[in-house]
């Protein structure tokens, strides 16, 4: 079977240096496998990608000098795909409607630990975990809060899929000292994770697993703040009947004061360095490859 490895990103901001270490390395990876690199446009959010964006990924790409080997995928053109997937696990009693927003959640969280003086658990990014108390609505009142038009997610129900399963495990290369071999997934600390929302009809996770079996990814190569994720994509994946990639997190590119880049903080981004004058053998020096 033929490598293929894919670049991401979602055109909500510019590129910075973190983004440009990923697909140097994802393209250095896919050439010396002879293999295929693919560039995926991961638009989902519609109202803050914008067409500038994707169009100055492919600038900054083009000025690293990678090139990919087909037309990118815009996962805005593909709902119907994550559709079929979210319904496929609706089906299987596996996904439900949930009406409370995050600001309630974290209302409820700060409530229990104000009454029981101990915390609420929280998934590895940070937010507390969903309490599921809309999985056990009747369908009765299900149904009446639907039909006013109340706004709610579809939440995975996590502890009955993992009651389907048996344990999952995912293939890590130890990419930068991180994890090698087989990893035990922990999907359990994600909680009854969004599958997709009213607005947007999919997630994250949902669509990122439904891409890669598609477009046959067989090397998921990305920042090791991702790794957790890893967890709720083998579950999915493990649903849905879809094949596992192997995977490698790979360290971030971090500021001087040691923090992780980011477009929402203003970052200095690639198209910033090349009205500077920098070459792509600069970047390419500047991180480490």
């Amino acid at each position: 079977m033929q490598p293929v490895f894919r670049f991401a990103p979602s055109p909500n901001g510019e590129l910075h240096l973190g983004h440009a270490y990923s697909a140097l390395l994802n393209h250095r990876l896919a050439r010396q496998a002879g293999g295929r690199f693919l560039l995926r446009i991961e638009d989902i959010d519609r109202e803050r990608c914008r067409p500038e964006f994707e169009r100055g990924i492919a600038d900054d790409l083009r000025f690293l000098g990678l090139d990919w080997d087909e037309s990118p995928r815009r996962q805005s053109e593909h709902f119907a795909d994550y559709a079929g997937a979210l319904d496929a696990l609706v089906h299987e009693g596996l996904a439900y409607p949930a009406f409370m927003t995050r600001g309630e959640v974290k209302g409820f969280a700060a409530r229990f630990e104000e009454k029981e003086g101990r915390p609420w658990p929280r998934d590895p990014d940070g937010a507390p975990l969903y309490p599921g108390l809309d999985r056990a609505l009747d369908a009765s009142e299900r149904e009446r809060r639907l039909a006013a038009g109340e706004p709610f997610a579809w939440r995975l129900d996590m502890n009955r899929a993992l009651g389907m399963l048996e344990a999952l495990t995912f293939r890590e290369d130890g990419a930068d000292g991180g994890p090698a071999g087989e990893v035990r997934a922990e999907p359990e600390l994600w909680g009854d994770v969004v599958l997709a929302r009213r607005d947007v009809p999919t997630s994250y996770h949902l669509s990122v697993v439904v891409d890669d079996a598609l477009q046959g990814v067989t090397h998921v190569v990305r920042g090791r703040d991702l790794l957790p994720s890893t967890s709720v994509h083998r579950v999915l994946q493990a649903l849905l009947g879809l094949s596992a990639p192997r995977y490698r997190h790979h360290d971030l590119v971090l500021d001087e004061a040691g923090r992780k880049l980011s477009k929402s903080a203003g970052d200095t981004s690639l198209r910033q360095l090349r009205a500077a004058g920098l070459a792509a053998s600069d970047i390419r020096r500047m991180v480490g490859l």
